[in-house]
């Protein structure tokens, strides 16, 4: 048993001969674990220093942060001061709690004298306004009567009645019943006043003295019946003088059975002068239109229409249209008879004067206090 195995000792060193250098790769595993490990902690101490870093900078930015708000801290504490300082200043200057109290009262004076003040201002300007109304409708009144008397403007005068109406109503006062009564009436007989169109009329009759103007005469011409006239009879020797008779016929004629009357033909200067007749009725008729005088007016119309039947044909167009205008106007008003506003100026007037009278009157009974003034040494500690 012995000699079986000692082969096997034999040829044992020879099978473990080649993987004696195995140990070496050991070796360098572990050095390589080491430098690894050197590694990490060379980052590690990286980290560490990268995080020191910014500590250090995280503790110098608070640090500046700290010193700015300490800074401001020292202003305000500086500008505290300062307004301290003028309070102190300020609180030192006021006067006493005595002297306080007196000027509080002098204040409360002074607002009560000055509301009284007020009170009297407002009261003294509306009384003015009222008479400043009144005296306004006053003169509205007597505007609406010279409107009637001068021009007679109906409706001028109605808008300035109904304007001084509108005043005493404003006023708001029963002792005004009667004046308002009285324009009422007014008021009432203008507005049942037939509205005149003067200034129609005067264009209507200055249209027809351009037509007068213009105005010519028809001449007359003789309308046979057919009949010829025959003064010699044929073949006698005379017929030359049978025609000369019959053209100068033509241009003479004799009627001894006339029913008409015979007007002269106007030419020239005759017919020039019966034309300025004629447009001087027109225009006096025209200036009667317009200061409302009907005689004169009627008068003037009826001048004319002598005229044109003296000197015009009836049977000229123009002169029959003209003559048919006249007609027409003649029947037309220019003057019609205005109201009297006498009585409602008075019953404005008078009920302005019994205004008036009150009020002098309560002045009289209870007079105005005169302001109060407060003494001078007052007035020195009301200044500063």
């Amino acid at each position: 048993m012995s000699e079986a195995t000692s082969p096997k000792d034999d040829t044992q060193p020879a099978l473990t001969a080649p993987i004696s250098p195995e140990p070496k790769p050991v070796a360098a595993k572990r050095g390589n674990g080491l430098a690894a490990l050197a590694l990490l902690i060379g980052a590690a101490g990286v980290a560490v220093a990268g995080w020191s870093v910014w500590q250090v900078r995280l503790l110098q930015s608070q640090d500046q942060q700290q010193l700015s708000q300490l800074e401001q801290a020292r202003s305000q504490t500086l500008l505290l001061t300062q307004r301290e300082q003028g309070l102190t200043e300020r609180l030192a200057a006021l006067p006493d709690p005595q002297e306080l109290e007196s000027r509080r009262r002098l204040l409360a004076q002074l607002q009560g004298d000055q509301q009284h003040l007020s009170e009297r201002v407002e009261s003294v300007l509306g009384a003015s306004r009222q008479d400043w109304r009144l005296a306004e409708a006053e003169h509205l009144l007597r505007l609406a009567a010279l409107r009637l008397s001068a021009l007679q403007d109906v409706g001028s005068a109605t808008v300035l009645v109904q304007g001084a109406d509108e005043i005493l109503r404003d006023q708001d006062d029963t002792a005004a019943y009667a004046a308002r009564e009285q324009l009422a009436k007014s008021l009432v007989a203008l507005r049942g006043i037939t509205a005149l169109d003067r200034t129609g009329l005067f264009l209507q009759l200055g249209a027809m003295r351009q037509q007068a103007a213009q105005l010519k005469t028809l001449v007359p011409a003789f309308k046979s019946n057919g009949e010829s006239l025959k003064f010699a009879a044929e073949g006698d020797g005379q017929g030359w003088w049978a025609e000369w008779l019959e053209k100068l016929s033509r241009y003479i004629r004799i009627d001894f059975d006339a029913d008409q009357k015979v007007k002269p033909l106007l030419a020239g200067q005759s017919l020039t002068q019966v034309q300025l007749a004629l447009t001087l009725a027109l225009e006096q008729a025209q200036w009667a239109a317009l200061n409302g005088k009907q005689e004169v007016y009627e008068q003037a119309l009826a001048q004319a229409r002598d005229v044109l039947e003296s000197y015009f044909n009836h049977e000229n167009p123009d002169s029959r249209a003209l003559l048919a205008r006249i007609d027409e106007l003649r029947t037309q008003p220019v003057a019609v008879t205005m109201p009297d506003l006498t009585q409602a100026s008075d019953a404005v007037r008078a009920y302005v004067q019994r205004r008036e009278n009150a009020s002098r009157k309560l002045q009289e009974e209870n007079p105005a206090q005169s302001e109060q003034s407060a003494p001078e040494d007052e007035l020195e500690d009301v200044s500063p």
